[in-house]
């Protein structure tokens, strides 16, 4: 006999109960929605584009100065948030652009080449959504040995080149970017001793197209995850019964979006990661409960729909609770010692393993009930009735 947390001979009328709870769930996922249209998502770098800077200071620094030295070295889009335990005085610098140099620059930059090689240039490439770069190519065996000639050149207009990279029939001129502005003015302020001496931990640069496809790659994702498990669950259960995992997912994805809408933390990759997570442990949940339900089905021939359910839930009760315990108790360690992205990734989870425990009792469930009360059939519940799956 395996542990036991809840009695079974003491039946909690959970299916009596149902309309409270989906009502709630209702207008909870409801107020969500509205939310999210309203007020949108605090997208990451992944799929907004532009700059992510993780810098860790040696000493306390506040937040408003910090920004307002971003704003001063000329980043008028920045958002600047504290990441980890107040004592770690790590924070996010975003900034929605990957490039320091503007069309001006460029142009200033190819005037100069053209007056240094007259006809022998051939093209000059800019686009602001690949970083700090040109791309230069000469007249065919024009562009050989000439970098330094092409540094002087670029130089000449302000612009610090960092690295030139020979490429066929020219040279892949790499400038100065955000991250190298960022530092500088992060050390003038050392220098000064208004700020405590800081360290670039972490730098992402993502163009906003590229943004933009990881969005909706992730978004696909996440509802193929809901299809593939639709097909598997009515393939094994009946159509009413996969209506009801789909019901249950969908609630379970809303409240983990509105910790990341209240919240305001970054929607991201990580994001994705953990929606699908959900989806898994959601159905995995709800698919005890179904196979308990079919096999009470085969033995208690003459008992309705709802009084079965009631029953299944009941008998899986403990291992249900039991799971979710113990997935929390797994992902405790990154809520407690997380920072940034891990933490994000351990409270959604979190939150995930709640949501996902109560909608396979509350939600999956009592949605089956309705379907079949929808037509006609609640019942007594036989086994061609409870779709039993061939062996």
């Amino acid at each position: 006999m395996g542990f036991k947390l809840f009695n079974e001979a003491r039946q909690i009328d959970f299916i009596g109960k149902r309309n409270v709870f989906m009502a709630i769930s209702g207008i909870l996922c409801a107020l969500i929605v509205v939310g999210i249209a309203a007020f949108g998502f605090n997208w990451g770098v992944d799929f907004a584009g532009g700059s992510e800077i993780e810098v860790r200071f040696d000493a306390t620094v506040d937040v408003a100065k910090l920004r307002k030295v971003m704003e001063s070295a000329g980043f008028d889009d920045v958002t600047v948030q504290e990441v980890g335990q107040s004592d770690e005085n790590s924070f996010l610098i975003r900034i929605g652009r990957i490039s320091m140099l503007s069309q001006a620059d460029a142009d200033k930059a190819k005037a100069a080449l053209e007056g240094k090689f007259a006809g022998a240039l051939a093209s000059f490439d800019f686009n602001p959504d690949y970083g700090d770069k040109f791309e230069i190519r000469f007249q065919k065996g024009q562009g050989s040995g000439v970098a330094e000639s092409v540094r002087e050149a670029i130089e000449s207009t302000g612009i610090t080149v960092q690295d030139i990279r020979a490429v066929a029939d020219g040279y892949s001129v790499i400038t100065s970017g955000i991250s190298d502005k960022v530092a500088a003015a992060l050390e003038a302020e050392h220098a000064k001793g208004e700020m405590a001496k800081a360290e670039l931990r972490r730098v992402d640069f993502v163009g906003p197209q590229v943004g933009e496809q990881l969005r909706n790659q992730g978004i696909l994702a996440v509802i193929y995850a809901a299809l593939a498990i639709l097909a598997y669950v009515a393939l094994r259960f009946e159509t009413r019964f996969a209506s009801g995992a789909i019901v249950s997912i969908i609630h379970d994805v809303i409240i983990v979006l509105g910790y990341f809408l209240i919240t305001r933390r970054e929607f991201n990759l990580t994001t994705v990661a953990v929606l699908l997570t959900i989806v898994g442990y959601s159905v995995n949940d709800t698919i005890v409960i179904y196979d308990r339900i079919r096999e009470n089905a085969g033995k208690l021939k003459g008992m309705n729909l709802a009084s079965l359910i009631n029953l299944s839930i009941n008998q899986t009760l403990s291992r249900t609770v039991l799971t979710g315990v113990t997935t929390m108790i797994s992902v405790l360690g990154l809520i407690i010692f997380g920072i940034g992205q891990l933490f994000d990734f351990a409270m959604a989870m979190i939150i995930g393993v709640i949501v996902g425990t109560y909608s396979s009792i509350f939600i999956a469930c009592p949605t089956s009930l309705f379907l079949e009360n929808l037509r006609g059939k609640e019942g007594p519940a036989t086994p061609a009735q409870e779709g039993q799956a061939a062996a």
